[in-house]
């Protein structure tokens, strides 16, 4: 097994019966779209890997510790610079992400990049469903969401050359303004 598929299995296991928000469909479809993500843009195989464990330590009982031991210190630093700290309020923790997105490096912008592109994605199709019903998922509505989202896509950029960015960063972005600004 190598360790992508290794990391498909953890994440797997440790995600279990969980479901995305609002939806019957399982979680892990959300870890491996942000590693397809990742994947498609050529990028190191530490973040791909990264992007299955993204939401582990944040959503289940697994560790940092845990993910250093299986798949090394490079992928634990990713995952750990992606996981909120749940006890946290919604707003601090927010607020830490688009810091991040701010102030990281390439790699960890990316994996932020590429979870927000993917909820995006199932925001946008949960909303042509739903309507406006879909913001009663989420514990903060439309405006703050609107505020989260504008401030990371726009984030990003800070500090990278223009050469270095993945194309998906502005796909993220463009999704982000067209969706909010509706």
């Amino acid at each position: 097994m190598n360790a992508k598929e290794k990391a498909l299995a953890f994440a797997t296991k440790m995600h279990g019966e969980q479901k995305r928000k609002g939806s019957s469909l399982p979680y892990i479809v959300h870890p491996i779209e942000v590693s397809k993500i990742l994947e498609e843009a050529n990028l190191p195989e530490s973040v791909v890997i990264a992007g299955l464990l993204h939401d582990t330590v944040e959503d289940t009982e697994a560790t940092l510790d845990d993910i250093k031991v299986l798949f090394g210190k490079e992928v634990a630093f990713l995952v750990g610079a992606h996981t909120e700290d749940k006890s946290k309020s919604w707003e601090e923790r927010k607020a830490h992400t688009i810091a991040v997105a701010k102030s990281g490096s390439l790699l960890v912008k990316a994996l932020i990049a590429a979870d927000k592109l993917s909820n995006l994605h199932s925001l946008q199709k949960d909303y042509k469903e739903q309507g406006e019903e879909v913001w009663t998922h989420f514990k903060r509505g439309y405006e703050k969401q609107k505020w989260y989202y504008l401030n990371v896509a726009h984030n990003l950029f800070i500090g990278l050359k223009e050469e270095e960015v993945p194309d998906f960063f502005y796909e993220f972005r463009k999704e982000s303004e067209t969706f909010f600004e509706k």
